[in-house]
C-alpha cells in the first residue's frame, strides 16, 4: 500500500478580520438543516449569496465568550460543483465567493449510516487545511441498524475532533459547541494536517484515490452491521416506486396535501380579510372623508390585506412540503414522476409545485426550491402561472352565470375545461422554451433515496416561518406600492366637482372614466376590439393585473351595477347580460364571454406572483417575459375565440 500525496488543487484559503467565519458542509440529507437548528434556533437569518440567488442560512453563535458565524451552505457532494447550489458552495468553502468571508472552520457533517460516501467530501474538505471539526449526525438510527463506530480511529483517520449527535432529541450539541470553540483558537505549531490519502491501487489518479480512502477509513472504524440496513426501506420502496402503483400513491398524497391545504388555509385567510375590513371599518371614519380616507382605506389597507392573505397558504404549503421531505417520501416522489414529467421537459420534482399553483402561484414559486437544477427550476416558474389559481375561480363563477347560470351540466364541463386549458398551456409552454429560450433537455435525475425517518416538526415550522418572512419581507413591498399606483390611476385626476351628471351613470362611473385608468381604458378600445372588449372591460383587465379577481368590483363599478351585486352571482350576471353598446347590441355575448374566459386563463394577471419571480430569479428579466409572453398568447387565443365563436 503507497501513500500518494495530493497537493492542494485551490489557493490556500485567505482568512479575513471579523467576526469568524463557521461553515457547515456536507452531503445532501446528511442532517445539517436539523443540526443548523439545533445549534441556532429561531436566531437564524436567511439571504441570498452576493450577487446570486442561491440562499443561505446564518445566524450568530456565541459559546464560551467566543462569537462566530455559522454559515449552513448548501448540500454537495464534491468540489466538482454540477449545479449553481453547489459551485456557490463550493467557492465559499474556498475562499472565492466575491462579499462573503473565507472560513476560519467547516464543520464536516457526516451521516453515520452512510458514512462511507460522506467521507468522499470530508477528504476533499480536510485537503483544503481549513480547521475542521467532523459531526456525525443520526447516531440513533445508526445504532439502530447495528452500525458500530470507533470514533477514536475515524479522529486520527480525518485530523480533526469527531463529534457524535443525536441533533433531533439535542444530544452531544454542548460538545460540539465546545469543539467549534476550540477549531477558531489558535494552531499549535506543527499541528497534523489531513494532506494526503491512502491508495493501493488507482495508480495516481485523485478522484480513485479519494474514493478509495474514504473505502479504506470506512472499514477500519465501522464495523459491520448486525443485520442488513435499509430492510424496511427497500420494502416500502417496492410499493412506493413502483411505476404505476408509486403514481397513484402520490397522487394521493398530493390530492391529500392540496385539499388540507386548501381547507385549512381558508380559515385564517379568512380571518385576515375580515381583519383587514374590519381595521378599515375603525380606521375610516377616524379620517376626513375624502382623498385620504380613500388613500388608506382603499388604497394601503386593501394593498397589505391583499398580501397578507397569502400568507397562510405559504405557511402551510411549506409545513407540508418540510415535513414530506424530513421524512424521505418527497425524493420518491420525485422519482416516481421524473419520468413523465420530462416528456415535457419539466423535471419530476416540478409536480409539486404544480399541483399546490392549484391553491395559489406565488407559494408554488417558493417552492420550486425543492429542484435542484436552475434551468429546470427557471422553466416550472415560468410554466406555473398557468394553473387554474383559487383567484380565478371569481372570474370563472362571473362567465359561467353569463352562460350557463341555468344549466349545472354544462356550467360543470366549462369549469373543467378551464382547468384543463390551463394546465395544456403549462405542459406545452414548457416544450415550446425547451426548444427555443431555454434550450436543453431536463436534467437527468440523480437522486439520493434516503431511509424513511419521523419528520421534525421544529424543522418543519423553522422552515414554513422563513419563507413567510421572505414572502413579507421581499414581495410586500411591491404589491403595497402597487396597489397605491393602482388607486392613483382609479382616482386621478379628479372629476370636476361642477362636472355635469350623466344620465344613468353614477358619479363612481365617472370618475373612474375621467381617470388614468378610464382614459388608458379608452385608448385601448381599438387594441381590445378584436377580442370583443369594450373600455369598461379595458379598465377591468388593467387593474385586474395587480390581483386577477379584481376585475369583478371593478365591473361592477364601470357598470354601475353595485359592489352589493358581486355577492349574488345570479343577479350579477343577469344585469352583465343587460348591459349593451353604443349601438344596442348586448356586450357580454356568448363569443365575449368565452374570450374573456380564455384571455383569464392564459393571461399573467397576478403581481404578488411577478414579484415572487422577481425575488426568485433576482432580477426583472425573467418575470417581464413571463408577464409579455403569457399576455400574447392570452391575447391571441382570446382573439381567435371570439372570431370563430362569433361566426357560429
Amino acid at each position: 500500500m503507497s501513500v500518494i500525496p495530493l497537493p492542494l488543487r485551490d489557493a490556500p484559503v485567505e482568512r479575513q478580520t471579523g467576526l469568524p467565519t463557521v461553515m457547515l458542509v456536507g452531503n445532501p440529507n446528511a442532517g445539517k438543516t436539523t443540526l443548523f437548528n439545533a445549534l441556532t434556533g429561531l436566531r437564524a437569518k436567511t439571504a441570498n449569496f452576493p450577487g446570486t440567488t442561491v440562499e443561505h442560512r446564518s445566524a450568530n453563535l456565541i459559546h464560551n465568550g467566543t462569537t462566530c458565524r455559522l454559515v449552513d451552505l448548501p448540500g454537495l457532494y464534491g468540489l466538482e460543483a454540477s449545479s449553481p447550489e453547489e459551485r456557490i458552495a463550493e467557492d465559499a468553502i474556498t475562499g472565492r465567493l466575491s462579499g462573503v468571508a473565507a472560513p476560519d472552520a467547516v464543520v464536516l457533517v457526516l451521516d453515520a449510516t452512510h458514512l462511507e460516501r460522506n467521507l468522499f467530501l470530508a477528504g476533499r474538505v480536510r485537503e483544503l487545511g481549513v480547521p475542521a471539526v467532523a459531526v456525525l449526525t443520526l447516531t440513533d438510527a445508526a445504532h439502530k441498524q447495528g452500525v458500530r463506530i470507533d470514533f477514536e480511529r475515524l479522529r486520527a483517520e480525518l485530523g480533526c475532533p469527531v463529534v457524535p449527535v443525536a441533533a433531533r432529541r439535542g444530544h452531544g450539541i454542548d460538545k460540539l459547541r465546545d469543539a467549534i470553540h476550540d477549531a477558531l483558537q489558535p494552531a499549535a505549531e506543527g499541528e497534523a494536517k489531513c494532506d494526503s490519502l491512502v491508495c493501493g491501487t488507482c495508480g495516481g489518479c485523485p478522484y480513485a484515490a479519494r474514493y478509495d480512502w474514504a473505502r479504506g477509513v470506512t472499514g477500519r472504524c465501522v464495523a459491520e452491521a448486525d443485520r442488513p440496513p435499509g430492510r424496511a426501506t427497500e420494502a416500502i420502496d417496492r410499493v412506493l416506486t413502483h411505476p404505476v402503483v408509486g403514481i397513484l400513491a402520490f397522487a394521493a398524497v398530493m390530492a391529500a396535501m392540496f385539499v388540507m391545504l386548501y381547507v385549512i388555509a381558508q380559515y385564517p385567510m379568512d380571518w385576515i380579510d375580515r381583519g383587514f375590513s374590519a381595521t378599515g371599518a375603525v380606521v375610516g371614519p377616524l379620517l376626513p372623508d375624502g382623498m385620504l380616507r380613500s388613500l388608506v382605506v382603499d388604497g394601503i389597507l386593501a394593498g397589505v390585506g391583499g398580501v397578507l392573505v397569502f400568507l397562510p397558504q405559504i405557511v402551510i404549503l411549506f409545513f407540508f412540503i418540510a415535513l414530506l421531505e424530513d421524512t424521505g417520501y418527497l425524493a420518491r416522489a420525485a422519482f416516481v414522476m421524473d419520468r413523465l414529467m420530462r416528456r415535457f421537459g419539466l423535471p419530476g420534482r416540478a409536480f409539486v409545485p404544480m399541483l399546490s399553483a392549484h391553491a395559489c402561484a406565488v407559494p408554488a414559486i417558493f417552492s420550486t426550491r425543492i429542484i435542484e437544477d436552475h434551468r429546470d427550476r427557471l422553466i416550472t416558474m415560468l410554466v406555473l402561472p398557468f394553473m387554474t389559481c383559487s383567484a380565478r375561480l371569481p372570474v370563472y363563477a362571473m362567465v359561467i352565470a353569463l352562460l350557463f347560470a341555468d344549466n349545472p351540466l354544462a356550467a360543470g364541463l366549462l369549469l373543467a375545461g378551464a382547468y384543463f386549458m390551463g394546465l395544456a398551456a403549462a405542459l406545452g409552454a414548457s416544450v415550446v422554451m425547451r426548444r427555443t429560450v431555454v434550450p436543453g433537455q431536463a436534467r437527468p435525475l440523480v437522486i439520493e433515496l434516503p431511509d424513511y425517518r419521523l419528520p421534525s416538526l421544529k424543522n418543519a415550522l423553522l422552515a414554513s416561518g422563513d419563507r413567510a418572512m421572505i414572502f413579507l419581507k421581499k414581495v410586500g413591498g411591491i404589491i403595497l406600492i402597487a396597489s397605491v399606483v393602482m388607486w392613483l390611476a382609479a382616482n386621478f385626476p379628479r372629476l370636476p366637482q361642477d362636472a355635469a351628471p350623466v344620465a344613468g351613470r353614477t358619479v363612481a362611473q365617472q370618475q373612474l372614466e375621467y381617470s388614468v385608468a378610464g382614459r388608458v381604458g379608452r385608448a385601448l378600445e381599438p387594441v381590445f376590439a378584436p377580442l370583443g372588449f369594450d373600455w369598461q372591460i379595458n379598465v377591468g383587465v388593467l387593474g385586474s393585473f395587480v390581483a386577477r379577481e379584481t376585475i369583478v368590483p371593478t365591473l361592477a363599478i364601470v357598470y354601475g351595477l353595485g359592489e352589493d351585486a358581486i355577492d349574488d352571482q345570479t343577479t350579477f350576471g343577469d344585469s352583465l347580460k343587460n348591459q349593451t353598446r353604443i349601438d344596442g347590441t348586448p356586450v357580454f355575448t356568448a363569443a365575449t364571454s368565452l374570450s374573456l374566459l380564455v384571455f383569464y386563463i392564459l393571461a399573467m394577471q397576478c403581481l404578488s406572483t411577478t414579484a415572487a419571480m422577481r425575488r426568485e430569479t433576482g432580477g426583472w428579466k425573467w418575470p417581464l417575459f413571463q408577464v409579455a409572453y403569457m399576455t400574447v398568447l392570452a391575447y391571441v387565443a382570446a382573439m381567435v375565440t371570439y372570431q370563430a365563436v362569433s361566426m357560429v
